[in-house]
């Protein structure tokens, strides 16, 4: 008995998705320990990876470093086959803009610094201004002490000093800079600075969600030679952050390139997708928009490996 074509090409369309997932990389994973409340920790995040074939993990807490977890998980459960990588966040949580929280994580293995996320003054600005943030954004288990806004410009608009030698550090170990949550007009001089130190990984995450970049923002942030994650979660039905539709990821990879464009999870919070579901969406959508294998590969795996250094 024949199959109806609609379910043909229904299969042919899961097996491709399932092909695309090996060998995938998410530099935008939230797994916990965390005070937030996820749906895994380091270890299940490894092996629901492991089951699909995804061949690594960045694990990313907005209040520590995980490096150290990572480094002790990869060293015991290599028959995964999945790498776990992490960074140094620099919050309020690490003693924010703090060179000696950049240095220990670098010798620990870290392979990127974030700029303030959560305790970024922009960060804390959205929230105030938006009502409806709380909403929008994951929150605490427990309530947690008002953050300390932090910015890396002065009244002057001018890089305060305390970043200098973090960058010169992040260029020094050739690992990647992320201009986290600070706002776009923050990024550009943080990563024009960057480069004249020899900073050669930049990372914008979720552009146009807090960091507040347009398209054109988003074209500049490409031809400096940064590289542009979107957040899966904020694209895939069931998110609790879904906030934009397909066409909207397709002018942002346009935006951006697909040369340039890396979409990372950005899940592990309770109550959504989980991490490898968020990618099989994320790529089915892809494919729905008209984007190739190849193109569709580079996104989830080729140009995160390239990012952070990961040999092919």
């Amino acid at each position: 008995m024949r199959l109806p074509m609609s379910s043909v090409l229904a299969a042919n369309r899961s097996s491709l998705v399932d092909r695309l997932l090996v060998g995938a990389i998410d530099l935008h994973c939230h797994s916990g320990p965390s005070v937030m409340p996820r749906y895994f920790d380091h270890y299940e995040a490894m092996q629901e990876a492991s089951a699909a074939g995804v061949r690594a993990l960045l694990i990313k807490d907005h209040y520590y470093s995980a490096t150290p977890v990572t480094e002790v998980l990869n060293k015991h459960f290599k028959h995964l086959k999945v790498t776990l990588l992490s960074g140094v966040p620099l919050n309020n949580s690490t003693g924010g803009l703090n060179l000696y929280a950049v240095d220990h994580g670098i010798k620990l293995g870290a392979r990127l610094v974030w700029m303030p996320t959560f305790s970024a003054a922009n960060h804390i600005n959205q929230h105030k201004k938006d009502e409806h943030f709380k909403d929008k954004f994951p929150q605490t288990k427990k309530r947690m002490i008002e953050p300390t806004p932090l910015s890396i410009l002065n009244r002057e608009g001018a890089l305060v000093p305390e970043v200098f030698p973090i960058l010169d550090l992040i260029a020094e170990n050739d690992i990647v800079l992320s201009g986290g949550h600070l706002h776009i007009s923050e990024i550009f001089p943080l990563f024009e600075e960057a480069k004249r130190r020899g900073v050669k990984r930049l990372l914008c995450n979720h552009p146009t969600y807090v960091v507040g970049a347009t398209h054109d923002d988003i074209r500049r942030l490409v031809a400096m030679g940064a590289w542009v994650e979107h957040s899966v979660c904020m694209f895939i039905e069931g998110s609790k952050f879904k906030f934009y539709d397909p066409p909207e990821l397709d002018a942002l990879i346009k935006a951006g390139t697909v040369e340039r464009t890396i979409l990372g999870s950005d899940l592990g919070q309770a109550g959504n997708p989980r991490l490898v579901d968020g990618f099989r969406s994320v790529i089915s959508t892809c494919l729905e928009l008209g984007y190739s294998e190849a193109q569709v590969r580079r996104m989830v795996s080729s140009n995160a490996a390239e990012l952070v250094g990961l040999k092919s």
